[in-house]
């Protein structure tokens, strides 16, 4: 439950004291928020703690409190907080009858409690809430999951619906209803057909909320029941109905969400074995990155072997937008030629080949896959990077145009760490973009040098930025500071050396060096600024 102005009281270390509004206590609490304008309602979202001290009110005045007051009831503000002894040494009688006759709990905060700790109550109180709404999300998850691996969709329904204390039911693509539960909800389910139907001509996914009705007259409408599509394709093949008593919270959200995606991989019996396992790929990614590697492998079983056990690496590839309007195909953008597609076709290949389990997963204009360390789907993948990346014709069965491709490739690691693997992929990949290679492992970017990384415009333009004052000096003829600077700083700043370099004296060298602080305003002494111009330096004369 989130945080009420009752538990709020009953925080034994705020000392607080209700003077008004003692029978609304149970209302819950979104925030709470200082403010001391003599009108915070434009700034208020509703459910909020309001806590002042009165700075700019005249809070000894019946009317303006009756104002003040009202205008906070009617904006959805939940409780008034008052801090004594700071500009009142009590509340003011007129605020305190104010509170009364709106109904507006008020509550006395004593001067040694500070806002600041009532701000941290709720929030701390908040996050609680939420985090056992989330860990409640994942541990019905796991439940559903587990129900719909023994007991099928049935099994599933039932779980579900004693997750979010309501009823159940499921559709087929006309319609009709296929299971419920409890049992008692198939007389309900049932009211909804023609719901089901409409639902049926939106294009995939799709949902809606019917039902919630107060009226006394149709009592069989006082379920708020939300609708699901199930199915990858356009035309949805069955769908979900979930009936509640209220809206959904944040646990039975997850709850439904889940239901959602199991329904939708055990219903989908007539599509084909790959696209089974295509969907059970996504989920597992997912998982994996989501940092539950026990909830993944208890959806994978053992489709994957002991792939999410032993080190892995992912793998995140790119392709650029195909020009043409072409059919999809494996790796999500255009099919035949297609680079991604050839890259998925060759892992997966070679993984079958050696016996190996991968995971492959696309995502729009990008391919993921998570294939075993030091396997034949890590090298398949490198293989065909290297020959794109050497002009060879790389291995790809339907032929067709050649697009660009990229790949990142992470260090070896296992499923608690996936997330960050995924991170590791993408830096690669995204070095990989910009050095204009095909394909980068992050193992080997320590091995390499920071310099080719200044090869941006925008690291250019801010190089150029940062020297253009020192070389338009120099176009005047006045002096050399940019080629000195540079002498100075690759001798770390040893006069003798640098001048001997520059064939001039240390004095003159010194000058020099004076005028190119007076002129950029920085101070050489500052290890940042000498590292910032050094780069500025490199990125714009790297030779």
């Amino acid at each position: 439950m989130p945080p009420t102005l009752a538990s709020l009281v009953h925080h034994s270390a705020l000392k607080l004291t209700v003077r008004a509004g003692e029978d609304r206590l149970d209302t819950p609490v979104r925030w709470a928020h200082v403010s001391e304008l003599a009108d915070p309602v434009p700034y208020m979202e509703g459910g909020e703690l309001l806590l002042i001290t009165a700075l700019k009110l005249d809070a000894e005045d019946p009317a303006a409190m009756h104002r003040y007051v009202k205008r906070l009831a009617d904006a959805g503000v939940v409780g008034l907080g008052f801090a004594v002894g700071v500009n009142y040494d009590d509340i003011p009688a007129a605020l305190v009858d104010a509170a009364r006759q709106e109904g507006l709990p008020l509550l006395e905060v004593p001067r040694r409690t500070p806002f600041l700790a009532i701000s941290k109550a709720v929030s701390a109180a908040i996050a609680a809430d939420q985090y056992r709404a989330v860990t409640a999300g994942f541990a019905a998850q796991r439940e559903l999951t587990r129900r719909a691996l023994s007991d099928g969709p049935e099994g599933l329904l039932a779980a579900l619906a004693a997750q979010v204390d309501g009823w159940a039911a499921l559709y087929d693509a006309s319609g009709a209803v296929v299971a419920t539960a409890p049992e008692w909800a198939g007389r309900r389910a049932g009211r909804l057909t023609a719901d089901v139907r409409r639902l049926r001509e939106r294009p995939a996914p799709a949902s809606a909320v019917v039902g919630g009705s107060d009226d006394p007259d149709h009592p069989e409408n006082a379920d708020r029941v939300e609708l699901h599509s199930l199915g990858t394709s356009r035309r949805p093949r069955s769908a979900l109905a979930v009936g509640t008593a209220a809206a959904l919270g944040t646990a039975e959200r997850y709850a439904v969400h889940s239901a959602v995606a199991l329904l939708t991989l055990t219903t989908e019996r007539s599509r084909s074995l790959y696209e089974a396992v295509l969907r059970i790929d996504e989920a597992v990614l997912r998982m994996l990155l989501a940092g539950e590697p026990d909830h993944a492998r208890t959806v994978a079983g053992d489709l994957y072997g002991g792939l999410l056990d032993a080190p892995f690496r992912l793998i995140v590839a790119e392709s650029a937008p195909s020009s043409g309007a072409r059919s999809q195909g494996r790796g999500g953008t255009a099919g035949g030629g297609d680079r991604l597609g050839g890259l998925a076709e060759a892992v997966e290949s070679a993984a079958a080949r050696a016996g190996e389990a991968v995971l492959v997963v696309p995502e729009g204009e990008r391919l993921v896959v998570l294939a075993t360390d030091g396997g034949a789907a890590v090298a398949a993948c490198v293989d065909y990077a290297s020959a794109l990346e050497s002009g060879r014709p790389a291995p790809d069965p339907a032929g067709g145009d050649e697009e660009g491709l990229t790949v990142g490739l992470s260090a070896p690691s296992g499923p608690i760490a996936a997330s960050g693997a995924y991170k590791q992929a993408e830096q690669a990949l995204s070095v990989a973009r910009r050095r204009g290679r095909v394909c980068v492992e992050h193992e080997h970017l320590a091995a390499g040098s920071v310099l080719p990384l200044l090869a941006d415009d925008a690291v250019r333009a801010f190089a150029d930025g940062l020297l253009r004052a020192l070389r338009d000096h120099d176009a005047t003829g006045r002096g050399d500071l940019v080629a000195s600077l540079r002498a100075w700083l690759s001798r770390h700043g040893q006069w003798d050396a640098a001048a001997a370099d520059l064939g001039v004296h240390r004095h003159t060298l010194r000058y020099r060096m004076r005028r190119v602080e007076e002129i950029l305003g920085r101070s050489l002494d500052d290890p940042d600024v000498r590292m910032e111009l050094w780069l500025a330096l490199k990125a714009t004369s790297p030779d």
